[in-house]
């Protein structure tokens, strides 16, 4: 009996790590999906049901398919499996509910921050280290940028919840929270393109230094990144042609 159970664990986690495995070829796939349906998906489906039914959902699969793009890294992967594990149990799923005080909200902030510098760090070396251009260094690419947007927003909210006033601006000028954190991560995303259309702007000196790494961060990004990318893909075409 004893023997029995043994051998069934050792194939449960044979199927275990064959299926990571074949999962970890459609890592950026995966992982570029929940992001876009997370920053879009209220524009297919009614807003509520989005934020407060489906949002919670994707940030689960995304944290999922943040981990798998890590799982190389053994410690790394199981260091965030046991953090997440342990903030779910005591915060539940949402992981940045707006409903929360502070001091639990700054928790969940910090987790998805640190979380996202290391999956971030580690899309850019992955695509960095890629001898050929495909289809998945270019996901690799996008998802990325997409990443600092997120990096970006955390930074921001962080500010905004720690320093009264940091942001001001139309948009901030509701006292509902949700329309705030949809505000600060819309504002994240346009510094990070430099585009700065004026209805949020840094009022402090904190507030504008994060402005100013976050679109130094996105410029470095296309520049570097976007930039060694698109030069491999022409070598890659010429020595083809």
């Amino acid at each position: 009996m004893f023997y029995l159970k043994e051998k069934r664990k050792k194939l449960i986690f044979i199927l275990l790590y064959e299926m990571v495995r074949n999962l970890y070829e459609y890592r950026f796939e995966v992982f570029l999906t929940t992001q876009i349906v997370i920053l879009f998906g209220s524009l297919l489906v009614p807003n509520d049901f989005f934020e407060y039914t489906l949002l919670p959902f994707f940030y689960l699969v995304s944290i999922a398919a943040g981990i798998l793009l890590i799982s190389k890294n053994k410690k790394v992967m199981w260091f965030f499996i046991v953090l997440f594990t342990i903030a779910a149990f005591f915060f539940g799923f949402d992981m940045i509910s707006r409903t929360d005080n502070i001091e639990n909200l700054l928790i969940r902030l910090s987790i998805y921050f640190l979380f996202h510098i290391i999956v971030t760090w580690h899309i850019i070396l992955q695509v960095w280290r890629e001898k050929t251009v495909d289809k998945k260094v270019i996901l690799g690419l996008m998802s990325g940028y997409i990443s600092l947007g997120f990096l970006a927003f955390f930074l921001f909210m962080s500010i905004d919840l720690t320093h009264s006033g940091a942001f001001t601006g139309s948009l901030l000028e509701d006292p509902n929270s949700k329309l705030r954190f949809d505000s600060i991560l819309y504002y994240a995303y346009i510094t990070l393109l430099t585009v700065g259309y004026g209805e949020i702007v840094p009022a402090i000196p904190i507030a504008q230094k994060a402005a100013i790494l976050v679109g130094l961060i996105g410029q470095f990004y296309i520049v570097i990144i976007t930039g060694i990318v698109v030069g491999k893909y022409i070598n890659q075409t010429q020595n083809n042609s």
